[in-house]
């Protein structure tokens, strides 16, 4: 390639590298806050709050001092030239263009502002673990009109023509607009809910008492640390399992990946299939090329591309017969007096019980989007002004009542339940949606290329998934964005349509629709 020249007498290539340079201790500042947040959430005692919080503001207030400077700014605008000159998916040109999209949306955004902003989400953190353990959100609203307050400034300074839920969503999901996710929605519930409501109706066909039992808590995280050791996660060399409040997983590298779940003694089926989930997220962080460390490539195209993994392992691969077919002897070693008379059909039925509930991580696949939609359409009222923060346990129970025909009977089971509105407020959840959405269209795509891949899980064999999903998913990391990634991947745009054959599919061949 030959040499391009630019002002100052350096080189596209030199600028290109002075760039790297300084994009790297950029990464460095965010794996260190990632590790704050991480053993905030599990190792942290509570009083530790307080400084811990002075913490994560100097982090942030680092990172975005670092990302606005004027060098960086200068060195991406002088590589527009350099840029264009690369194809599109070179690695150079990935780093230009998510560096720049990174560097305009934080010089949007005044130190000040930043600095409220990693505040509010931390009191808001504190303040949320309070509200639970007394199931009041009352103790919790008020650092809750805080965080929707920022995020309205945050969002006007990023693009004041947008209404805040749109640029939230640009955001999370590159190339998708609000309207577009709306229109996705509405296809969804117009699907969905008939289906959840005939299955409903014939909950004598199936049902989960196998899960129903006692289950011993350490004895549950080893063997879902079996299960996610199967599917290709390494937790032993790269990987790390812990506890905490709400499942989540996070990467400080790709050989450092931590994932958390929290185990209920008498459901047996929460941790595991948490822990599946996040183990899902977890192949994605471990699967990103090394070569992206201390890149802005260091990361998932999306929220919704992760969650594409994350529910393809937790739910086509975990909750298939195939794979407890496989499974079924390590179940019968950890809880001989559970599943001794179980086999694979009594636990695949058991995994993929319909029933209307209240908590969203135990949602079945059929009701789970219809819990998705609900956080969404919540969030839309706060933002368009229909709905007052105050104002949210009632509208939860409502529009509960109205999508699963049940009601919550306090806080903790209904609007405190997740963990994302105590930092930001909006656009979190649709990623969740999307994903379902997408791993329905990867699996089939993997499927047709590996026909013969169910009959390799019955084996143990979980590795022809994982490689196709390593060489069109997780090798792009962000340089593409979720749509362009799919169409490579599938040679189809995003749509719900296979998802819904997919729920319809299985879900009417076992409970006999």
């Amino acid at each position: 390639m030959s040499t391009t020249r630019l002002p100052c007498g350096r080189s596209a290539e030199e600028r290109f590298a002075r760039l790297r340079e300084l994009l790297a201790e950029v990464d460095d500042y965010k794996v260190i806050s990632a590790v704050l947040s991480w053993d905030q959430q599990t190792q942290m005692p509570r009083a530790g709050a307080p400084a811990r919080a002075d913490h994560l503001v100097a982090m942030r207030r680092l990172i975005h001092s670092r990302m606005t400077s004027p060098e960086v700014g200068e060195l991406l605008a002088g590589l527009d030239e350099y840029e264009q000159s690369l194809p599109p998916d070179a690695d150079e040109a990935g780093i230009i263009r998510v560096a720049r999209r990174e560097h305009r949306r934080a010089t949007c955004l005044p130190a000040e502002l930043v600095d409220r902003m990693s505040r509010a989400g931390n009191a808001g953190y504190q303040a949320w673990l309070e509200a639970r353990e007394q199931k009041d959100f009352a103790l919790f609203a008020p650092a809750l009109e805080r965080v929707v307050d920022i995020t309205r400034e945050m969002t006007a300074a990023i693009d004041s023509e947008a209404d805040p839920l749109a640029t939230l969503v640009d955001m999370r999901e590159p190339g998708l607009g609000r309207h577009e996710l709306e229109a996705i929605f509405a296809d969804l519930r117009e699907r969905l809910v008939p289906l959840a409501h005939a299955l409903f109706e014939r909950q004598e066909h199936n049902n989960d008492n196998l899960f129903r039992q006692y289950f011993e808590p350490g004895r549950q995280l080893e063997m879902a640390r079996a299960g996610v050791r199967v599917i290709g996660f390494d937790v032993d060399r790269r990987g790390r399992q812990d506890i905490s409040v709400h499942a989540f997983s996070t990467a400080f590298s790709p050989d450092d990946v931590r994932i958390t779940t929290r185990p209920n003694e008498h459901n047996f089926g929460r941790a595991f299939f948490s822990l599946m989930h996040e183990a899902g997220h977890g192949t994605y962080m471990q699967g990103i090329p090394v070569r992206y460390r201390r890149t802005p490539l260091h990361e998932g195209a999306s929220a919704g591309m992760h969650e594409s993994q994350s529910r393809l392992w937790q739910n086509h691969v975990a909750r298939s017969l195939a794979f407890w077919e496989y499974f079924i002897p390590v179940a019968r070693a950890m809880f001989p007096a559970q599943f001794a008379l179980a086999n694979p059909e009594d636990i695949y039925r058991a995994a993929n019980v319909v029933r209307p509930s209240l908590i969203r991580v135990d949602a079945d696949e059929v009701t789970y989007d219809l819990h998705i939609m609900l956080r969404y359409e919540l969030e839309r009222d706060v933002f368009d002004g229909r709905l007052a923060v105050g104002d949210l346990p009632a509208a939860w129970r409502a529009k509960t009542k109205e999508y699963l025909g049940i009601e919550p009977p306090d806080d903790l089971v209904g609007v405190l339940q997740d963990i994302h509105w105590t930092r930001s407020f909006g656009g979190s959840f649709q990623g969740y949606t999307l994903g379902n959405i997408m791993s329905a269209q990867l699996f089939r795509a993997a499927h047709a290329e590996h026909p013969g891949m169910m009959d390799e899980w019955r084996r143990g064999d979980f590795s022809s998934l994982l490689g196709w999903m390593q060489r069109n998913v997780h090798e792009w990391g962000p340089k593409l964005t979720p749509g362009e990634i799919i169409r490579r991947a599938t040679g189809e745009p995003i749509s719900a349509v296979p998802y819904l054959d997919y729920l319809t599919g299985k879900f009417g061949e076992i409970y006999g629709l």
